[in-house]
């Protein structure tokens, strides 16, 4: 099937699911956390504060099982209210979540929406991979986001990790009452978070040159998937360890993070978070959990400043 007409048949079947009015229903500000592994999250939960080492009251989130390209659909996940344990690792069967002992954006991504914005209730949806880019040349063994993906055999063939963010959104869906309270719930797409881009910049200088087009194609194909062509979109922007033989882990990384900057300069709807440059790192490739807790706050604070006043 071409894909642009499946995105519009999965549009219009999510549109039905997820944002049916209905004069009963609670309404959730929803989100969608996607990217590469600084969006799975590498910040130990043993290093959290006490204040944000625990579940955050009143906030869902359905965090979909990954799976690499080539393989049928996954995105398994239930919805259940956030609490740490969402980072690297974690994993569902669609019936039990297995948490990790690692935490992502999520954490300081909804606490800081609430100090905010109070009155709302929020939803967040997340599917990210690690190592992940967006151009099929940058695949490596980790997979790609490219919405004309043709890999893959039989049950996998053509599937790849937008397919398996849809079929997260769709799973998530196709549950009415999100916070099991036994009325319905409405989902109201608030915004997208992009955390990737690091793989894109590894490899060529010609797939990095790409990055721009590549990210306002996906952009715009998430936003038709939640019915919101003008959903706001915050970029964080990638940075560079310097943990490698050359001092540049990322060899093209200018590019890209140029590339980043441009999208949110013609898009109308965007913005970017750049504290990702004063980061500290845990590893070569991962901010550490100071960064995390930072960069959630950022993200949280960028994503208001876009939303109609």
């Amino acid at each position: 099937m071409n894909r642009s007409i499946g995105t519009w048949i999965a549009l219009c079947f999510l549109a039905a699911l997820l944002w049916h009015e209905t004069a009963e229903a609670k309404e959730y500000k929803l989100y969608f956390l996607g990217g590469q592994s600084n969006m799975d999250g590498y910040g130990y939960i043993e290093e959290l504060p006490a204040e944000i080492n625990q579940n955050v009251a009143g906030v869902y989130i359905f965090h979909g099982n990954t799976a690499p390209d080539g393989a049928a659909a996954d995105g398994r996940g239930i919805w259940a209210e956030l609490r740490p344990g969402h980072g690297a690792g974690f994993k569902s069967d669609g019936m039990t979540n297995t948490y990790s002992d690692r935490f992502g954006v999520e954490l300081t991504f909804a606490r800081r929406l609430r100090e905010l914005d109070p009155e709302s209730n929020i939803a967040i949806i997340k599917y990210s991979r690690g190592g992940t880019s967006i151009d099929t040349a940058a695949a490596g063994n980790h997979g790609c986001w490219e919405i004309d993906f043709e890999g893959g055999t039989g049950a996998g063939q053509g599937v790849n990790q937008y397919d398996h963010f849809r079929a997260t959104v769709r799973q998530a869906a196709a549950l009415r009452d999100i916070d099991w309270d036994g009325d319905l719930d409405r989902l109201t797409p608030a915004g997208i978070v992009w955390m990737q881009g690091e793989s894109d910049a590894y490899y060529t200088e010609e797939i990095a040159c790409r990055y721009q087009d590549n990210l306002k194609r996906l952009m715009d194909q998430i936003r038709v998937v939640f019915g919101a062509d003008e959903m706001a979109v915050v970029i964080g922007r990638i940075s560079d360890s310097g943990k490698d033989d050359d001092g540049k882990l990322w060899d093209h990384g200018e590019i890209v993070r140029d590339a980043q900057a441009a999208f949110v300069e013609a898009d109308g709807h965007a913005a970017l978070v750049t504290e990702t440059d004063s980061y500290g790192y845990s590893d070569p490739w991962h901010y550490d959990t100071p960064g995390y807790i930072d960069l959630g706050r950022r993200f949280a604070e960028a994503m208001l400043d876009l939303q109609p006043q």
